[in-house]
This record gives structure tokens, sequence and C-alpha cells, in this order.
């Protein structure tokens, strides 16, 4: 008998490991054709440029590619259908606090449907048919969870963070902001994990949250993400400030600060540690908080919440609603419209002082009063 190859006695051993617990409203996943698999490239800086690494038809591809004036080009194999421009160093990290655009536009919990959020961003004006930055020197928020549930996360980080290159050139920007998936997944906390990507990770021979580790080019963009960032008078985060957080006495800049070095750190030593526990709090904390709409937050808590931060409005994701909508008279936001689902999804947009809706067949509607989560 030959004996294994290394990539296939890693599958196979991952394929007869225990299978983490389900939560109990979730079936069991369907298994994946490995055959059928496409994804990539995975980036990590080396030397002189990038080890790119690619799982196409179940095979796996791998390939170095040199910097040319500070910057490489990563062609398209397989999963993100385009050329990937990629500088030898991570980008500059977003600004946290900024004035406010002109124009502005956000969504929310993508979740690794990135057919529907590309349909999105092109019906609605954000990118072009060839998925390029079409919206000028305008602002696109992102309210975190790219990772989990859905197949084809891989895609939706690198357009995310492609168009955050061309934005920065035209004179807009994207901002995204971390959520709970987020630092879930890269503290190995992979109940959501879509089952193609723990076969990925096996074919490549590393555990999932190493795909994206500091040396990798993703994984060194997420670290530089805020989790909380104001634009003009405008919160962004994913949950929400709690009452409760606010007590604990963090302010947002030291809350960005210790996200960021704290993304891959295990989660038992997050949460056993007394200045990084009310960042990951599953109840209070502004990666997990969903007050504002449970019925914990009264209309005296957003004010009393708003004036502490010296904001008019909070913008958040995290608790999917059939729309995005407007809450406690326009002081929350809401902007996870249950994309995750794949069938279908809004855009906020705050353009010339006022808020409307962006639809998947690009028409606009007006922001209405929100009907109250959906999960």
């Amino acid at each position: 008998m030959r004996p294994l190859s290394i990539p296939t006695l890693l599958l196979a051993l991952s394929l007869s490991a225990p299978v983490a617990a389900q939560p109990a409203d979730k079936p069991a996943p369907e298994p994946v054709d490995i055959a059928t698999i496409d994804d990539g490239p995975y980036l990590r800086y080396a030397g002189d440029g990038v080890d790119a690494e690619w799982v196409c038809a179940g095979q796996v591809q791998r390939a170095h590619f040199r910097a040319h004036a500070g910057a490489v080009t990563v062609p398209a194999r397989c999963g993100y259908p385009h050329p990937l421009q990629v500088t030898r160093q991570p980008p500059a990290a977003p600004r946290q606090e900024r004035p406010a655009p002109s124009r502005m536009a956000a969504l929310s919990d993508i979740h690794g449907q990135y057919p529907l959020l590309r349909q999105l961003l092109r019906a609605n004006g954000l990118i072009d048919d060839q998925d390029r930055w079409h919206y000028g020197d305008g602002l696109l928020v992102v309210g975190g969870d790219v990772f989990d549930r859905g197949p084809q996360v891989t895609e939706a980080f690198w357009l995310l963070q492609q168009l955050q290159q061309q934005a920065r050139a035209a004179g807009g920007d994207v901002l995204f902001v971390l959520g709970n998936h987020e630092t879930m997944t890269l503290y190995d906390d992979l109940r959501y994990l879509n089952p193609k990507y723990a076969q990925v990770a096996s074919l490549l021979g590393r555990p999932y949250p190493a795909l994206y580790d500091e040396g990798s080019v993703l994984g060194g963009w997420l670290r530089q993400t805020p989790a909380i960032a104001r634009v003009g008078d405008t919160l962004f985060l994913h949950g929400g400030i709690s009452p409760e957080f606010l007590a604990a006495g963090i302010d947002t800049q030291t809350a960005n600060k210790r996200y960021q070095a704290s993304l891959g750190t295990a989660k038992a030593t997050v949460k056993a540690d007394p200045a990084l526990a009310p960042l990951y709090d599953g109840k209070t904390s502004p990666i997990w908080y969903r007050g504002y709409f449970d019925g914990r937050a009264s209309s005296a808590d957003v004010d009393a919440i708003l004036r502490q931060l010296g904001v008019r409005r909070i913008i958040v994701g995290h608790t999917s609603m059939a729309h995005v909508g407007s809450y406690y008279d326009g002081r929350v936001i809401a902007i996870d419209s249950s994309i995750k689902k794949g069938e279908s999804g809004e855009i906020l947009f705050l353009e010339g002082g006022r808020a409307s809706r962006g639809l998947l067949d690009g028409s606009r509607a007006p922001l209405l009063p929100g009907t109250g989560s959906v999960d």
C-alpha cells in the first residue's frame, strides 16, 4: 500500500477527530466534497514579497511573488476572482475618529455571503462591474462579522481590503470595525465555521485561525482594525455601548488598543484578564451587546450613553433585522439586515443630511422605524 501524502493524512486525521458540538438550533453541517473546494489566496509576507496558497478543485497550489516598487501583484487562480494588489507592509491603520464626509454608506454582518455583498455594492453604485471602487470620496463602513456561516469568507475579505486601497486613492475610504465573529475565529472558537474552511485548513496543514495570524496579509489588516469608530457625530461599532461598559471606565481609544493587541489571544486568557474581560463579555461588551433591541436599554439609558460619549447617534450591526431600521427616534440605527442568510440585504446611506436604505435592486427607500430583531 502506498503511504498517504501529508495533506491527505492531515485531512483524514481532521475528519476522524471529534466534531465541536453544534448549537442546539443548528442542523449538522452537510459534508463537503473536497474536489469542489476553491478558496484563496492566503497571503503571507515573506522576504522580498509574499507567499501565496490556494486550494483549487481540492488541490493545494503555492507560489511566491516578488514586490516591485513596494507592491506585489498576485494573479487570480481560484477563490477571489480578481488580481490582488498588496503592499509590502499592511496599509495605514484606519482613523478611529474623523469628520463626517458628505456621503457615507454602511452595512454589516456579511458572514461569507460574498455574491450578495457584491450584488448590493454594484446595484447601489459603490463599485463598478469589475468590482472596483466607484463611490469617489465617500466612506463605506462595514460593521463587522465577515467570518463564519457562509462559504465565501475569503472572497469577502479580499473585496473589502482591496476596496479600501482603491477608495483611499480616490479620496474616500472603507472603514471596517471588528465584530464578535472576528474575535471568535481568531481565538479559535469555531462553532459557526463553514465546513468548507475546516477542510481548507486541513489541506493547508494549519489550524484555521493560523491562516489569519500576524504574519498574514489579512491577519495584519485585521489587527489594525478598530472596534469602535467615530465619524462626525456618529459612533459605529458592532454590538453597542452598554451602561455596564461605560461604568467600567474604558474610553474608546483604550478599548481599540486592547482589542487590537489581544486579537488571537486564547479565549480563556481574555476572559480571565480584568483589563480585557469587559471587551469580550458575551452580554455587555461593545462587540456582543444587544440591549438596544432586547428590552434591556431604556430611552433614558440611550440618552445617557449618547451624552457621555458626546455623539448624536450610534449605528450597530450584530442583531439581525429584516431591514435597516431606526430605533429610539433615530438615536440608534441597526444595519444588520440579515445578509447572512444569502437572500437579501440593504445598505444604509447617509448623504446630504438624509438617511435612506439602498435595496438589492439599487433603488432607494426611506429609513423607517425598526420592527424588532429577527434573530
